[in-house]
């Protein structure tokens, strides 16, 4: 199993050659060109904004916020963050705009000239259609484009540290995959307004992912994901109308108001029809897609690389952790009970590496009492898919305690954790703290560690330990915690690595 993980980390990484983030080898398509495409756009909007200039402007600025909307998953730099809030304003008035520009179309499809309904829809949504325009134009006048230019030079080269088509884009369209899903069923359940309109956005997180992050599959599905978010799109533009019908009483008779309600209805339920016919069956397009999607192992592993990506950007020394991560490992399988690999070693051993490589990102907050500012760091951070909350609530209180006091009950963190747990959550904080203090110098200089049990001690044998040295006394006081959770001595003895002969 460990060898299994390990082939599929190393698959996972990102690769050492950076790469654009874009479909294929299509430059056009990455991050540099929307936000340039952001600025083209403005200027071809501002004069009339008619339809399709709106339509495109909206377009370029979706696909700028989606992709910072997948990049702040693994890079918490503030930039995407602001990024995104600069376009809201603009996308969302321009989106007000779109939305009655889509039910004119709509009422001129559905009515005919005569029909009074159809002149009392027009006229209010062309009233409408100028105040929007006018909100739109303030919009865009505030809209800072230096500010947009300077992130488009900064941000394309920050998305390039991680690989389109990677298992961790894979992994994290498979998050919005299983969201979607979960949408799907309970609008087919529900078969309310909210309900569809919750699917179509679902679905469309779900397709940004793909469109902006997985190339072979976005080639492969983007007929049908757009055909399919096209259908719900529709539904969610006669709801608005009816709604809007209702509202402004466009109706001036029953007759009306049913005729309306009966056309509206049957174009609706034509689409939803449709929709059914694509997901519903053995050929349902959701199989189709979580087929190609992680499964098993490879969500863990994913998850776990998520977790190390996060942790790359606030750890100054990611080596350390990492190294650290490879001693704590080895203490853990030497004190483990020889019973063959089991679920619970499994998972325990995961929370044990993912709290070595996690412990050290207090110290972007600065190095006196880092381990706490650590402990709230992850706190606030959102399980990947493949690991529960209650497990990342056990890699906290693991990396708080791999340094400082020693955890006792009524402390916030300890009462955090289920007392089911808390032996186990104090001997994997042990075994961290331990492991940390071989490498308190950070230099590397304890290159293995073997564990065993020995006449009621624990004999912990280690390549490049020296008792003479400086590093021993962290040894000696780092591996208090785990005597007191073992309840037997802890003994550190140098491991002797015989000389290779030669014949």
């Amino acid at each position: 199993m460990a060898a299994s993980i390990k082939l599929l980390v190393m698959a996972a990484s990102p690769s050492p050659a950076p790469v654009h983030i874009s479909h294929g080898t299509k430059k056009e398509h990455g991050l540099a060109f929307w936000m340039a495409r952001v600025l083209e756009e403005c200027d071809r909007v501002e004069s009339k904004f008619a339809a399709d200039p709106v339509h495109d402007l909206r377009v370029a600025l979706r696909r700028c916020r989606s992709m910072a909307d997948g990049i702040m998953t693994f890079d918490p730099d503030p930039a995407w963050k602001q990024m995104r809030k600069a376009g809201k304003k603009l996308f969302s008035s321009l989106g007000e705009l779109r939305d009655i520009q889509v039910m004119q179309e709509w009422v001129n499809k559905l009515g005919s000239p005569e029909d009074p309904v159809t002149g009392t829809l027009l006229r209010h949504l062309d009233s409408r259609e100028a105040q929007h325009k006018g909100e739109a134009a303030e919009a865009l006048c505030e809209f800072d484009r230096k500010q947009w230019q300077r992130w488009g030079k900064s941000l394309p080269a920050r998305a390039a540290r991680i690989r389109t088509g990677s298992l961790l884009f894979k992994h994290l369209a498979l998050e919005r995959w299983t969201d979607a899903y979960a949408l799907h069923r309970r609008a087919l359940r529900a078969k309310s307004q909210l309900a569809w309109h919750g699917l179509r956005i679902g679905l469309k997180r779900f397709r940004y992912i793909v469109e902006n992050f997985l190339p072979e599959q976005h080639e492969a599905w983007i007929g049908d994901l757009k055909q399919v978010q096209d259908l719900l799109g529709e539904v969610h533009d006669l709801d608005v109308l009816w709604n809007t019908a209702l509202e402004i009483r466009a109706f001036p008779d029953i007759e009306a108001r049913h005729r309306w309600h009966t056309k509206i209805l049957e174009e609706r339920g034509r689409r939803i029809q449709q929709y059914r016919e694509k997901m519903l069956g053995r050929g349902s397009l959701w199989h189709v897609w979580r087929a190609q999607l992680p499964a098993g192992l490879q969500i863990e592993v994913a998850a776990l690389k998520r977790l190390e990506l996060w942790a790359s950007v606030f750890d100054p020394d990611l080596k350390h952790s990492r190294h650290v991560a490879r001693l704590a490992l080895q203490l853990y399988d030497g004190m483990a009970p020889n019973d063959g690999e089991n679920v619970h070693r499994r998972k325990e051993r995961e929370i044990l590496q993912i709290a070595a490589l996690l412990h050290e990102v207090g110290l972007s907050k600065g190095a006196k009492n880092h381990h706490k500012a650590t402990y709230r760091m992850i706190q606030k951070l959102e399980p990947p898919l493949g690991l529960d909350k209650n497990r990342l609530q056990m890699v906290a209180f693991i990396c708080r305690y791999h340094r400082g006091v020693l955890p006792r009950s009524g402390q916030r963190a300890f009462a955090a954790i289920d007392r089911s747990e808390r032996h186990l959550a104090q001997r994997l904080a042990g075994i961290l703290r331990l492991a940390d203090a071989f490498d308190a110098d950070h230099q590397g200089h304890v290159h293995r560690l073997q564990a065993a049990s020995r006449n009621g001690h624990l004999l912990i044998s280690a390549q490049g330990y020296n008792a003479r040295d400086r590093l021993a006394e962290d040894i000696a006081a780092g591996r208090h915690l785990l005597e007191l959770v073992c309840r037997r001595p802890v003994v550190v003895k140098p491991l002797r690595v015989p000389a290779h002969r030669g014949r």
